[in-house]
């Protein structure tokens, strides 16, 4: 129903399978983390945030929030860490602002 409703979610969903099935880990020259963010917010700073490897919640019924600078900060990190990289490298993590339960 998403996939109607929202024209780009199925672009996105179709990227998203090119990488994990098409290049997935057997190009040596490609390594890739997708950043799935919850609703995006603007907040004026970096807050506390959690990563998963797949959503917590239902993006519909019971969306969470993930400012944009917190999406930001963990794809900086991701950039220049290699434990961060090395814990996501080929996978999709979802992240969320700490205050999930807010």
């Amino acid at each position: 129903m998403v996939r109607a409703l929202v024209p780009p979610h199925a672009d996105n969903e179709q990227a998203a399978d090119f990488l994990r099935t098409v290049i997935g880990h057997h190009d040596p020259r490609v390594e890739w983390v997708v950043v799935r963010p919850d609703s995006l917010t603007d907040e004026p700073e970096v807050t506390a945030y959690e990563t998963h490897p797949s959503p917590m919640r239902n993006a519909i019924f019971d969306a969470g929030k993930t400012s944009r600078i917190n999406v930001a900060h963990f794809m900086a990190d991701l950039m220049t860490r290699d434990d961060i990289w090395c814990r996501w490298r080929y996978q999709m993590p979802v992240i969320y602002n700490g205050d999930r339960f807010a």
